[in-house]
């Protein structure tokens, strides 16, 4: 199997807004609620990829390059049948 893109991150400095916009405006499902000592927001899926919209609590977590008070895309992630092979290619 090719690697899959798994999720998609944004980092946001108001989830209840963005997560409401994607799911009125392009019917995303909520499937979870992140609320731990790293960040706070939602878990919406269109039934194919997962979008992570995610408050960070602090700079270390978000990462320092662009800190917790940043706003975009955060990062994305990948489903790999074999992560050693993938390490090794990259």
């Amino acid at each position: 199997m090719a690697a899959k893109i798994r999720h998609i991150a944004i980092a946001t400095q108001d989830p209840d807004k963005i997560a409401t916009f994607f799911k009125e405006a392009l019917g995303l499902q909520q499937v979870g609620i992140a609320n731990s000592d790293l960040a706070t927001g939602y878990f919406l899926t269109d039934g194919y990829i997962n979008l992570a919209i995610l408050k960070f609590k602090n700079d270390k977590v978000a990462g320092v390059e662009r800190g917790k008070d940043w706003s975009g895309i955060h990062h994305f992630g990948f489903q790999v049948d074999d992560l050693q092979d993938i390490t090794e290619r990259l």
